[in-house]
């Protein structure tokens, strides 16, 4: 009995030993919280898989531009294109998930390319971390300059009296132009001749010289052509009208309901980013769109500022994912 007031105070002392442990373990260290604080503190890697030049490719210098003032370090973009921005996307994807290598991409590679191809590198559902939609932009049924029609009611009666010829051109399959063209015909009851190139610039191109008929293009894409009266804007696929065709009904108030669709951009980064440093960056980047130089420039240029938070992302583009999974299934779009 005499030893148990020491086996006591041993029993505290190991308990109390156990205990500081545990909180050690449990609470971050200060290093590791500074650290994340002060990112950046090198240079970081903006990827766009997309060529230079593009939507894509502008909303993310304009981004990377306004960040690197406001946060003091190098924001530099990295062009990686290849397989409808997959190829870009997975490097992204085996990236170390620190803040330093972000990704700036169309719908294309989050939302659609999946459900195209028997595999990509990555998965869209579970290897991002979703930081902010930059910018958003309807696309535009616009008609080849020898075309008579004016309004959807003109394309409908052509397509209507001529099933499966009347032609409509796209960048290519499985594309923002081509899925806005088959749900139009989904959700009309007719049915045109899909015509994919290889790009925008090419299509646009045919339009131009009559070789097709009509084209769902970004409203970006074609607005200088629009506004020199080279090609016809029929009607815009947006929730409302585009601020720089406000004359151009949306499809909605055409009679055509079901069939909005806009093509956009996001920031995103490796599944995994410190709280600190996913918080950070999203704000930064929505502050960059925000700032009215950079906002006066691309909503001249047709697109839409954006900038959400992380959480409204996330939850768009899982309903993203879910719409365009429903229609490339349902009309059985392939990649070939």
């Amino acid at each position: 009995m005499r030893h148990r007031p020491q086996c006591l105070l041993l029993e505290t002392t190991l308990k109390s030993l156990l205990s500081l442990a545990l909180a050690c373990f449990l609470v971050p260290l200060p290093g590791i919280a500074n650290a994340q604080a002060a990112w950046p503190e090198k240079t970081v890697t903006v990827v766009v898989p997309f060529p230079a030049g593009g939507a894509t490719d502008s909303a993310a210098r304009a981004m990377a531009t306004q960040m690197q003032a406001a946060l003091g370090q190098s924001f530099v973009v990295d062009n990686r294109p290849g397989a409808t921005g997959t190829l870009g996307a997975g490097l992204v994807k085996r990236a170390a998930p620190d803040g330093y290598t972000l990704l700036v991409a169309s719908l294309a590679p989050y939302v659609v390319a999946p459900h195209l191809f028997k595999s990509v590198p990555y998965d869209a559902l579970k290897d991002f971390d979703y930081l902010s939609v930059l910018v958003q932009a309807p696309n535009v049924l616009v008609a080849a300059p020898g075309k008579k029609a004016r309004s959807v009611a003109d394309v409908l009666a052509e397509l209507k009296a001529s099933p499966g010829k009347v032609s409509f051109a796209s960048s290519g399959n499985g594309a923002s132009d081509h899925l806005s063209a088959e749900l139009f015909w989904q959700q009309t009851g007719t049915s045109g001749l899909h015509v994919p190139y290889k790009g925008g610039a090419p299509a646009i191109n045919d339009l131009l010289g009559n070789q097709v008929d009509y084209s769902f293009q970004n409203v970006n894409a074609v607005l200088q052509q629009i506004r020199a009266g080279k090609l016809h804007a029929i009607a815009v696929t947006g929730a409302r009208r585009s601020p720089v065709l406000p004359d151009t009904p949306t499809l909605a108030e055409a009679g055509v309901q079901g069939a909005e669709v806009y093509s956009w951009q996001g920031l995103a980064a490796p599944r995994g980013l410190p709280p600190a440093v996913r918080d950070k960056a999203a704000a930064a980047a929505a502050a960059a769109m925000r700032d009215p130089q950079v906002a006066a420039r691309l909503t001249e240029q047709g697109l839409e500022i954006v900038a959400n938070t992380p959480a409204q992302f996330a939850d768009f583009q899982a309903k993203e994912f879910a719409r365009w999974k429903t229609l490339i299934e349902t009309r059985k779009i392939t990649a070939d």
